[in-house]
């Protein structure tokens, strides 16, 4: 399962990536919390939640990032940020949910500026 979420990760990563982010960490991890992916668009950092899902059994990938999960990211953001002395930049959290089909074909969504 954890080799899923990696894949699913690093897929995120090339697709950001093709879209002019420029990965700066991945699996961070403090004592708050995780974040996947921490990107740079331009000038602000983006700290992305990646959700996989094979099946909708669930729900979405995206309707698994709860409030308290999204609470988490942030603290554990707002510890990235004083770590790396970029306290005064702009930042925002995105999500990218993948979708597993029957035949193993992908489907990404991007979402930005994700809020609760």
């Amino acid at each position: 399962m954890r080799q899923k979420g990696l894949d699913g990760e690093f897929y995120a990563a090339k697709y950001l990536e093709s879209k002019g982010y420029k990965i700066i960490d991945r699996n961070f991890h403090s004592r708050f919390g995780e974040i996947d992916i921490i990107a740079k668009e331009n000038y602000t950092i983006v700290f992305v939640e990646v959700k996989l899902r094979s099946n909708s059994f669930f729900g979405t990938p995206l309707e698994s990032i709860t409030y308290k999960k999204l609470e988490k990211i942030k603290k554990t953001a707002m510890y990235y940020l004083t770590l790396n002395n970029l306290a005064n930049r702009a930042y925002r959290f995105d999500a990218v949910e993948i979708k597993i089909g029957v035949n193993n074909e992908r489907t990404l969504n991007h979402v930005e500026n994700i809020t609760l």
